[in-house]
């Protein structure tokens, strides 16, 4: 059956797809960012003002065709202007979201819950005026630091009780209340939620990326999901130890079979340490490579580098200028791509970057060096797992935004179908 979810801070849509890949039907979303609105726009979301409530999409049936009636609202504008509240008389099974990370990235301010940027207060208000059978919150590791572990405690105490509101005080004096009434055993089940923890590598989820994140999953109490079920429900999937292994049994290459030998040369020398050190007790499937995720991308013209000519697919168009300098080294074929970033301008250094098999002879030293140019956008949607018929919108540097803010579609899609999974198997035992 298709479950149904709510989902805000949508961006550029990348938990939207893992939701509807995992079989859920999204009755609203909401997002502020101008060019994010209009990539859910294209991709037929039917648009709506800020602060505005707009009516629950009917669920299209086999056979029936696809009209206005359908299409999931987009409501754009700020969250706080959001009035979720005519949800409530329809039973929402999913509410997900990553509210925005700045004031928490190890890049940004470190402010905390001062940032007026932190939206995690929306994410509360939403549970208590939908209150969903289940909620996923994707966000950055920054969360996890020392100077942060007493109010990322805070958070998922206030997730656990959010009918308990802050009402005005402090995050502190608020904490002191939730844990009061933690210790009391007394809240309705119903209005208070189960929170599971989860800190992942996307690249251990079939994710050609190493990206860094932490993932909250919280389940309303009086459903009785299986907890233990749903931990090995998202157990990783695939591992660096694999795909070492895969470069010297020659499954990898067998997967890749034009590439020369120089190269493969160059990445065996690379493991080779690490590949005597294995042993046989990893059985998980090898982590993917930037080189698994290009897979039939047709190459990137050298001299067509002009910003302006599609080379045969949407969004795969060349990008003069690429550097590689101290701080900013490339990504590498045969590895997972290094963790695609918003950057200030969208396009940030090494992360965007890739080098490339093809060498040319360096005319001050003589050597043979390996080439380097920017990855269009396509590649770096490929990286983060979007499908191909998903259209970004905007200039590229706001393409690049969006995709570096998005939540990976594969990581995303493994939590989705393991929550759409517990609430089955907690209605089977009904």
């Amino acid at each position: 059956m298709a479950r149904t979810s709510v989902e805000l801070f949508a961006g550029g849509g990348g938990l939207v797809q893992a939701g509807t890949n995992a079989g859920f039907r999204h009755l609203l979303v909401n997002e502020y960012a101008k060019w994010a609105c209009e990539t859910l726009k294209e991709n037929d979301f039917a648009a709506y003002p800020e602060g505005s409530s707009p009516p629950v999409p009917e669920e299209l049936r086999d056979g029936e065709r696809k009209t206005d009636k359908h299409k999931t609202p987009l409501v754009m504008g700020d969250v706080r202007k959001l009035n979720m509240t005519y949800l409530g008389e329809h039973e929402v099974d999913l509410l997900a979201g990553g509210p925005p990370c700045q004031p928490f990235s190890l890049g940004g301010v470190a402010k905390g819950d001062e940032d007026e940027r932190n939206m995690f207060p929306e994410m509360f208000r939403a549970v208590r005026e939908i209150r969903p059978k289940a909620v996923l919150c994707e966000n950055v590791r920054g969360l996890l630091r020392q100077s942060f572990a007493p109010y990322f405690q805070y958070i998922k105490r206030e997730l656990e009780l959010p009918f308990v509101e802050r009402a005005g005080t402090t995050w502190q004096e608020h904490d002191r209340r939730l844990k009061e009434r933690l210790q009391a055993r007394d809240t309705d089940p119903t209005q208070r939620y189960e929170v599971l923890e989860f800190p992942v590598n996307a690249a251990d989820y079939g994710v050609p990326q190493i990206r860094n994140r932490v993932i909250l999953v919280a389940f309303r109490a009086d459903l009785g999901v299986d907890r233990d079920k749903f931990r090995e429900a998202v157990k990783e999937t695939h591992s660096k130890r694999s795909l070492i292994r895969s470069f010297f049994d020659d499954t990898y290459w067998d997967r890749h079979r034009t590439v020369e030998k120089h190269v493969r040369d160059g990445v065996e020398r690379l493991y080779r340490q690490e590949e005597l050190q294995l042993d046989n007790g990893d059985s998980l499937t090898p982590w993917l490579t930037l080189r698994d995720a290009l897979v039939g991308l047709p190459e990137i013209n050298l001299k067509k580098l002009d910003k302006k000519t599609p080379q045969g697919f949407p969004d795969h168009i060349g990008w003069p200028g690429a550097r590689i300098y101290p701080g900013h080294t490339p990504n590498m074929l045969d590895h997972p791509a290094k963790t695609v970033k918003a950057g200030v301008h969208g396009v940030p250094g090494g992360e965007s970057v890739m080098l490339l098999d093809k060498r040319e002879r360096n005319q001050e030293t003589g050597h043979l060096d390996y080439i380097h140019r920017y990855m269009t956008v396509r590649e770096t949607a490929r990286v983060m797992t979007f499908g191909d018929r998903w259209k970004l919108m905007g200039p590229r540097g706001e393409r690049m935004r969006q995709l570096g803010n998005a939540v990976p579609v594969r990581l995303g899609e493994v939590f989705a179908k393991a929550i759409h999974a517990a609430l089955d198997d907690v209605e089977s035992r009904s």
